[in-house]
């Protein structure tokens, strides 16, 4: 397995593990299928070029992607995030998720001033939340009802990590 930055060539690759993702695990997002099945390929490749993508690839294959950064207003700036994670379920359990995580928080230690993580999990995501209590984060509360996906409530929980 490896992981390293994405790159606007790996867009292809990145839309289908994220519309895949978007199918599988709809309350795992706050962005749906419906909304990004036709973004054009052009689109993504700037995304990626502009933003802080990570990908874990398992024999050549991307099998992860994480996005990571930090917040940009002047009061905010020493708080990081991450965002986006999904691992291909073929792929869960095989330490891609940590891997990808223990990436993207490393990056985020280098940007100057950070001195938190934030991320946001769907309640009911036990596996994600085991894997970010395992790396430090903290939870604080719940927040109901997050996303309504065909009629049914999500919850989600906030968590942070102190670095």
């Amino acid at each position: 397995m490896h992981i390293r930055r994405l790159l606007p060539s790996d867009a292809a690759a990145f839309q289908s593990l994220r519309l895949t993702g978007l199918q599988e695990s709809p309350s795992a997002f706050s962005s749906s299928y419906e909304e990004e099945y036709d973004t054009p390929l052009e689109a993504i490749e700037k995304l990626i070029a502009n933003r802080n993508l990570f990908g874990a690839f398992v024999g050549g294959e991307l099998a992860g992607i994480v996005s990571a950064g930090r917040e940009s207003g002047l009061k905010v700036r020493h708080k990081g995030y991450i965002r986006s994670m999904y691992v291909s379920s073929a792929c869960r359990g095989s330490g891609a998720g940590r891997k990808l995580m223990q990436h993207a928080l490393a990056f985020i230690a280098t940007l100057e001033g950070v001195d938190q993580v934030a991320l946001t999990v769907t309640a009911d995501n036990e596996p994600a939340l085991r894997l970010y209590e395992s790396l430090g984060f903290q939870s604080h509360g719940r927040i109901p009802r997050t996303l309504i996906i065909d009629g049914t409530a999500y919850d989600d929980v906030p968590m942070t990590l102190q670095l």
